[in-house]
């Protein structure tokens, strides 16, 4: 056990390097990772078990950050570690620099995760947690005995998010998972008081939690709840640690600058900044520095990791050369590679809807991909997420040999959940619901895609032929925004979603096989609840690798190009039966990926849509998402407002989507 004074003194140079770095950047949150260095430094220093040689161990414990405003605090723990370098503290939120203003996905540099939006972190670390336990369940203890660990701030607390978060872990048992609140009562523009006055410890134990509260600036009292934290067999733990916004932080004129709303969200600044520096013991001309005694407490705990990782190491081989086949598993989970899948076992019936042929296709994935997890949001039986469920078991507490991860009525959580599960390694995670719901999945979409997460999003119930539902259920819009997404790079320069929505049941087979192969970034699945018309013979579905290729029609002749993704490419067909009588010759054209077919050569692209072609789209959402594909020379028939209630055949007559009326509206298209 390390001095007390000691771990103090590695507390605070943690302080001193956090406000530095704010400091010098002239922007950032210095208050809070100034009141959470003592959490941070006995966690890294004492508790965390990872491989110094090996960052990307899987048996390492996981450390998920909450609030990323807090990365300063992280950074200094992380260089403690040897993992940056003060230099690169220094360059805190500047150009190019591998410490931005919130923490993004490096492993190698012991970032577990990229956080920003409060809430989302700590579901991360749940995921993570349920991962480990999914894993532990197929290949032993062994080689899964590790804790996750999450830090979250009263922001996090608040955010809806920990509601679903909480529910969840409390539920499943998730006694892997070890979550410190730093509660200091204070936020950026007011104090907690003012907007909550809930019993934060009752909450968390009316879920199933082990809660812990203690002072969360006090070395032993924060020791003493993570080795009960560690023991815990059965349920999640929360450890409130009341903690001093801006501790050690001293005013201009010398007074505490303690308790401070405005230590949170701005640099200390002038005086105040170095009497802080001083009160620290640390030295405002050159503020960035590490304590030899620090170093050396840091170095001691390298040469301890060593030890414990080198009979972790021991105990993994001996399990490895007992079990080949689950070791050859393993590595195999854990590479990042596709799965290999035999899509000849996919059996579709002909005009089926495609949430019901991605129903076939994930029964073929339960049976072919043993560490796949599939999730709904308590619609897998409208979903069709059920098809992977009826060939697998939900996972409960105590019980983690199921595949399918019933999240109820949570679409956030679930799918930052999910994203968690990725992020711990070895297994790989689709969620679905209702594609109108995909607004609440929004913010995980967008963290899905900047860590590059190759999660699978399944939305189904694709547009207005919900129907009888009304408005509230049918995605007009969403097809647009999710496409908005597709047009983004991430920082590998890749399209950061790739985005599907198939014409019928076979080309859904297709979709599904582009999904399960792209490990690089996240993908959308979008499905028509109602049945759709085969597309016409002989089309050669593995075309739609491409992202967009001609169904039917002429491949040189035509004076029309109907174009379209999903259910409307089957109306399109009928309606093109309809001008083929009046002598129009047309081709018609199935985009399921737009992103896909924008990364095409430009050859293959203008032999699909030649320039200068006349081009009628048709979408069951806005007409933005098919404009780009149309241009300017072409028109687009799609939704100019929300739906209404009644079936969808008679939504079908009453909006235009029939072939009567792609007649009339090509006709007079191809009179203007």
């Amino acid at each position: 056990m390390n001095d007390k004074k000691l771990m103090n003194k590695a507390a605070d140079n943690i302080r001193i390097l956090a406000a530095s770095m704010v400091e010098k950047a002239n922007s950032g949150h210095p208050g809070g990772a100034m009141g959470g260095s003592d959490f941070i430094n006995v966690l890294f220093s004492e508790f965390l078990v990872y491989d110094p040689e090996n960052p990307s161990w899987e048996g390492r414990d996981r450390f998920y950050l909450d609030p990323g405003h807090m990365s300063p605090m992280l950074y200094s723990a992380l260089c403690l570690q040897g993992k940056f370098t003060l230099e690169e503290l220094a360059m805190f939120r500047q150009w190019d620099s591998p410490t931005p203003g919130h923490p993004e996905r490096d492993v190698k540099r012991g970032i577990e995760n990229t956080s920003g939006p409060l809430g989302q972190g700590h579901t991360f670390a749940a995921g993570a947690a349920v991962a480990e336990k999914f894993l532990e369940a197929r290949l032993g203890k062994e080689v899964m005995q590790h804790k996750i660990y999450a830090y979250i701030s009263d922001g996090g607390i608040e955010e809806e998010i920990s509601q679903g978060t909480g529910r969840l872990a409390g539920t499943l048992g998730l006694n892997n998972l070890i979550m410190f609140y730093d509660s200091n009562d204070i936020q950026l523009s007011t104090e907690c008081g003012v907007v909550m006055n809930e019993d934060t410890e009752a909450k968390y134990k009316s879920w199933g939690w082990n809660v812990i509260k203690i002072n969360g600036n006090d070395v032993d009292e924060i020791r003493e709840a993570l080795k009960q934290a560690q023991k815990e067999e059965h349920r999640p733990t929360l450890i409130i640690g009341k903690t001093v916004m801006g501790k050690g932080a001293l005013k201009e004129d010398g007074t505490s600058y303690e308790h401070s709303i405005k230590t949170h969200g701005a640099p200390l600044g002038g005086n105040a900044y170095v009497n802080t520096i001083k009160n620290l013991g640390g030295d405002p001309e050159n503020p960035f520095q590490i304590f030899p005694e620090v170093q050396e407490l840091y170095a001691r705990r390298k040469e301890e990791l060593k030890q414990i990782v080198a009979k972790r190491h021991a105990e993994e081989e001996a399990w490895a050369k007992a079990n080949p086949e689950k070791a050859a598993q393993m590595k195999e989970w854990f590479s990042g590679n596709a799965p290999k899948v035999d899509w000849s076992a996919v059996v579709q019936k002909e005009g089926s809807a495609t949430r019901a042929a991605s129903a076939a296709c994930l029964g073929v994935l339960a049976e072919q991909v043993p560490n796949m997890i599939c999730s709904s949001a308590d619609l897998s039986n409208s979903d069709k997420t059920d098809g992977f469920l009826k060939k697998t078991s939900s996972m409960v507490r105590d019980d983690f040999s199921g595949a399918f991860f019933q999240a109820g009525v949570s679409e956030l959580t679930m799918a930052c959940m999910c994203i968690g599960m990725y992020l711990h390694g070895g297994v790989i995670p689709a969620c679905g619901t209702f594609f109108v719901f995909s607004d609440y999945m929004k913010p995980a979409v967008r963290m899905a895609a900047l860590m590059e997460v190759p999660i699978k999003f399944i939305w189904t119930h694709d547009a207005f032929r919900v129907g009888e539902d009304g408005p509230t259920h049918e995605p007009v819009e969403q097809e647009a925004q999710i496409r908005l997404m597709e047009k983004l790079k991430n920082h590998h320069g890749k399209d950061s979603v790739r985005v599907f929505r198939p014409a019928d049941a076979d080309e859904t087979t297709v979709c599904w096989a582009m999904a399960m192969e792209n490990m690089e970034t996240p993908t959308a699945l979008i499905f028509s609840r109602q049945n759709i018309a085969k597309l016409p013979a002989g089309n050669d579905y593995e075309q739609a690798r491409k992202g967009a290729y001609v169904v039917a029609g002429s491949d040189e002749d035509f004076d029309v190009i109907l174009l379209a993704d999903g259910s409307e490419v089957s109306t399109l067909v009928a309606g093109a039966e309809l001008l083929r009588k009046d002598g129009i010759k047309i081709r018609i054209v199935s985009v399921p990926s737009e992103g896909l077919f924008r990364n095409q050569s430009k050859e293959y692209q203008e032999s699909i849509l030649p320039k200068n072609a006349k081009i009628f789209g048709m979408t069951a959402g806005l007409p933005v998402t098919l404009e780009g594909l149309v241009g300017a020379n072409g028109k687009v028939f799609g939704m100019p407002s929300f739906g209404f209630s009644a079936p969808y055949k008679v939504l079908d007559e009453k909006l235009g989507y029939t072939a009567e009326n792609v007649y009339k509206q090509v006709k007079l298209f191809m009179e203007e």
